[in-house]
């Protein structure tokens, strides 16, 4: 029924393969068989292709598939700080690759606990699900999408989403690509956060959201905590560790793999799951190394 989408690249191969451990440990074996990984990517090469088919046929997916593909011509990379143009592969899923009439778009650096698949059940054709982003709440209220609430007062105030999970009919995956390509064209001077912005500008003029709760997209905080107090002013809720949350996202810089990495609760469960999906690498005989700093 679902396939679980991924875009990874050379630099995200490892939280590749971490994804595929933690999504296997979210499903029963059962529906682990009935579940398809899908994988975009720009520059992976056919032994990493292979280590990925492999991992997944030994965590009990009954489908794998991985395909090159290039991005949008028209993206933009307004912030490259940190995030390559594989960011725009997430538009590039069509309804022959995918093979399943439901799409999970999940982002590489996130740690999944829970079932994904329970938004689908709500998710009506030609609506696409996304969880408000913590960071940028609001369009106007935030840096996100810059000059549109002055353009386009009656956006001021609407929710703004995160990228890093979707949830989507495959039928309507088209619409979805053509939607941000048309914001890339006309909308480009308010791209700031590269092909989220240009998801939320189709999404603000065309598109139907549908809402999914905050626990399927929530942020690891842990990190800035240990940098400044910013998130305080900006992220209403407890900021303490939600063990109950299906998805961590780890999201700016600092990543749970990296040595300089702060350790905090939710960086330590990820490099739990990190040690076991090396292990399993290494009983496949792949001499994939392990990240500097994990042991």
């Amino acid at each position: 029924m679902y396939a679980f989408g991924l875009c990874i690249d050379r630099h995200y191969l490892t939280p590749g393969l971490a994804m595929i451990t933690g999504l296997a440990d979210s499903l029963t074996p059962h529906a682990r068989r009935d579940a398809a990984l899908r994988v975009l990517t720009l520059d992976l090469t056919p032994a990493h292709a292979l280590l990925l088919s492999d991992l997944a046929k030994r965590a009990g997916f009954g489908s794998f598939d991985l395909a090159h593909r290039s991005p949008l011509r028209v993206s933009r990379m307004a912030d490259a700080s940190y995030i390559t143009v594989t960011t725009y592969l997430r538009f590039e899923f069509t309804a022959a690759f995918v093979r399943r009439p439901y799409l999970i778009y999940v982002d590489a650096d996130t740690l999944v606990r829970g079932n994904l698949t329970a938004p689908l059940n709500t998710l009506k054709s030609g609506e696409l699900g996304a969880v408000p982003d913590e960071f940028n709440p609001a369009v106007g209220e935030c840096p996100a999408l810059p000059g549109a609430a002055e353009r386009w007062p009656h956006f001021k105030g609407r929710p703004y989403y995160n990228a890093g999970l979707l949830w989507a009919h495959t039928a309507d995956l088209p619409s979805v690509r053509g939607g941000v390509e048309r914001a890339l064209v006309r909308q480009r001077r308010h791209i700031l956060h590269n092909d989220q912005d240009a998801l939320n500008l189709w999404i603000l003029h065309a598109g139907r959201v549908r809402p999914v709760d905050a626990g399927y997209n929530r942020f690891e905080v842990g990190r800035f905590l240990e940098r400044g107090n910013w998130v305080r002013r900006v992220v209403t809720r407890s900021l303490r560790p939600d063990p109950a949350a299906p998805v961590i996202h780890f999201v700016g810089p600092e990543k749970p793999w990296q040595a300089a990495c702060p350790r905090t609760d939710d960086v330590r469960e990820y490099r739990t799951l990190l040690r076991r999906t090396l292990r399993h690498t290494r009983a496949l005989g792949a001499a994939h190394p392990e990240p500097a700093g994990l042991r």
